[in-house]
């Protein structure tokens, strides 16, 4: 069987033209440069070498037009260009008939039998003055050839004193490296994904998992799907996304989760063995397949990319960014060893009608022993919210956390809870399983809310404080950090709350730390799995000025509170409703029961009665609402008395209220230690 590969040769940093290499004698890298031309009576035995060929594929009009003047050269100066790569030594002999689409023999040799100097330029003025005087170079009885040879004795002294340069290869081992970035939780890898369509501005996300053949085994297994309607990627795009880290932008953009350029490579590495991408935008559409079975023995990995140009329905192989060769190789390369023909990648790229968007496909699932790390359910047609379709880690085991004891935490192992609160500002709609993801900003969730402004190294910072009744009931608290509107820290116990079980129980705090995190150099004190923070001055500081606010809102709101009877039981201090088309945030009246919302509400409909352009409402911190309607929790309510609640409101601007509630059938909130009811 030939092997068949495609090199891009250089000259001094600069690209002459993509080739396809027939047979080569070892597999080489995807790119090569040109070390010198040298005449041809200068290498002994040139006849005798081994030989392979190499064809011109052009990517464009610039690139053939260089390969015809490039082979001009040789012949015109009778020349051979010599490659030099690790112990092997490559002649590009000049052709018979010049033309930009003239093929050429390669001659190699791997020992020293040539008697030139085969140490690679390390300096472009260098070559350009050793090139400049071997153009002029003749016989060695000539004055052009004593020119050659005072040349080739500067270019021996300047190399002696230059040390060689090193460079590195990626083995494909590395892929699987990638993904150990999410080995400590399997949902950091999705987010990772998630973030991606939220920065292509996408406004709605379908996450399930499917079931495919795979065409060797004949075996049905399970496909990770991630599709969104996004701006798509196109092809320079695309190769910055499966690139090993590139260059950031230097616009700043605080909407803007990814900073580090290997978020898709850990997240898709984490998930699955093998993953292929389709992305569309308004004038391209490309595929991406990286995969760990297609790089199986190889010494450098390979990423076959195929990018088209989109006019409206009709698609051309883009070939300002490919040659049709270099196209066709790399689309036979996703048929063989991925589940896709040319059918399903029809079928899939149907999904984009004439929108735009990406879609993402995994599979070689990651295991759990005879099982998967992941577990997904369909939920039930019709059901309830306590029977929609998830996604769930195999293990279903809490994450460790400092002071926490509680082993009732959703987010943990369910991919619907995780994604109910991963933004702080949720906008797009993410269905997990087929079923919409309801989201839950904990912001608009809280009751006695309190907002703490402050400095931290100059820098201001927002907290917003306030308590939870469903968090009491699981016995968790924390701070909640959010960094680009991000999810990265989750029930993180500060001041008192890492000392006791007790303290704290039920107070939620929300901050976003983009301020405090992103340095004016660039530097960002995140972790690059976006599950933590650096051991940092920031960090640090932040937590003292948390863990102060925090005792604060505890000794004012809750130690000082008093309450003349039990069975009370705590509403937020507002219900909210997100209209399912602008994706607005609206307060609901005390007065109106949540449970008759339906299941797509918008901004027209009860209570709210407006239009989507009006603005966003605001939350007003600090004030309590203990009602007879019940929207989160079950509560039976019956004989009316009047009671009054006393305590110390810090932005409610009123320090007693009266209020009418009925006995529940619950027990009341006690905390075990220091009441928090005071009887």
């Amino acid at each position: 069987m030939q092997m068949v590969m495609f090199l891009v040769l250089k000259k001094d940093k600069k690209m002459i033209c993509t080739t396809r290499c027939l047979d080569p004698p070892i597999e080489l890298p995807q790119e090569l440069s040109l070390t010198c031309e040298i005449s041809k009576n200068k290498i002994h035995s040139l006849s005798e070498f081994p030989q392979f060929s190499l064809t011109p594929v052009p990517n464009n009009l610039r690139e053939k037009s260089e390969w015809g003047n490039f082979l001009n050269y040789l012949c015109k100066k009778d020349k051979v260009a010599l490659i030099t790569f690790k112990q092997y030594q490559f002649y590009i002999l000049p052709p018979a008939l010049v033309s930009t689409s003239s093929p050429v023999n390669v001659a190699y040799n791997i020992d020293n039998t040539g008697s030139v100097d085969t140490r690679p330029r390390d300096s472009e003025s260098d070559v350009s003055l050793a090139g400049s005087q071997l153009e002029e170079c003749g016989g060695p009885n000539t004055a052009e050839g004593l020119k050659f040879s005072r040349a080739e004795e500067t270019c021996n002294e300047y190399q002696s004193r230059v040390p060689l340069k090193n460079f590195i290869r990626a083995d494909p081992s590395y892929l699987k490296t990638l993904g150990q970035a999410h080995s400590g939780w399997i949902f950091g890898a999705i987010a990772e994904l998630v973030d991606n369509s939220k920065d292509a501005k996408a406004t709605k996300m379908d996450i399930f998992v499917d079931i495919i053949q795979l065409k060797k085994s004949r075996k049905d297994v399970p496909m990770l799907c991630l599709i969104d309607d996004g701006q798509g990627m196109n092809h320079d795009e695309v190769m910055k996304m499966v690139s090993f880290g590139h260059k950031q932008s230097d616009k700043v953009d605080t909407d803007r989760i990814g900073k580090f350029g290997v978020g898709f490579k850990t997240g898709a590495m984490r998930l699955g063995r093998d993953v292929l991408v389709l992305t569309q935008t308004t004038t391209s559409r490309s595929l991406a397949f990286l995969s760990q079975s297609l790089n199986e023995g190889k010494d450098n990995i390979e990423i076959p990319i195929v990018s088209y140009c989109r006019q409206g329905q009709l698609m051309e192989v883009d070939l300002s960014m490919q040659s049709e060769a270099l196209a066709k190789y790399n689309l036979k390369a996703i048929k063989d060893f991925s589940p896709f023909n040319k059918y399903l990648i029809g079928e899939k790229a149907a999904l984009f009608g004439t929108g735009t968007g990406t879609q993402i496909y995994i599979w070689n699932l990651d295991e759990w022993g005879s099982k998967y790390c992941l577990e997904w359910h369909d939920g039930l047609k019709g059901g309830s919210s306590f029977h929609q379709g998830d996604i769930l880690i195999q293990s279903k085991r809490t994450r460790s956390r400092p002071g926490q004891i509680s082993q009732k935490v959703p987010l943990d192992y369910s991919l619907r809870a995780y994604l109910e609160i991963i933004f702080l500002v949720p906008r797009m709609k993410i269905s997990v399983q087929r079923t919409l993801v309801k989201s839950r900003p904990l912001s608009k969730f809280l009751t006695q809310t309190v907002v703490e402004t402050g400095d931290i190294l100059r820098r201001p910072v927002e907290l917003i404080l306030g308590f939870s009744q469903l968090e009491w009931e699981r016995a968790n608290c924390g701070m909640f950090l959010y960094w680009h509107g991000r999810l990265i820290e989750a029930y993180k116990r500060v001041g008192g709350m890492t000392h006791s079980a007790d303290v704290g129980r039920g107070v939620i705090g929300v901050v976003d730390v983009t301020n405090l995190m992103d340095d004016e150099d660039g530097r960002v004190w995140v972790h690059n799995n976006k599950q933590g923070f650096q051991d940092s001055e920031q960090y640090a500081c932040l937590e003292q000025w948390l863990s102060r606010k925090v005792d604060e809102y505890w000794d004012n709101n809750f130690d000082a509170l008093e309450l003349n009877k039990d069975n009370c039981v705590f509403k937020p201090d507002h219900e909210w409703v997100q209209c399912d088309k602008c994706r607005k945030w609206r307060i609901l009246p005390t007065d109106f029961d949540s449970r008759k919302l339906p299941l797509e509400w918008f901004c027209f409909m009860k209570p709210f009665k407006g239009q989507c352009s009006d603005s966003e409402q605001k939350m007003a911190p600090g004030i309590v609402n203990v009602s007879t309607k019940r929207s989160g929790y079950a509560c039976l309510l019956k004989d009316s008395n009047d009671k009054k609640l006393e305590g110390d409101r810090k932005t409610s601007g009123a320090d007693y209220k009266s209020i009418k509630y009925e006995d529940a059938k619950i027990p009341a909130l006690k905390r075990l230690r220091k009441g928090l009811w005071k009887q």
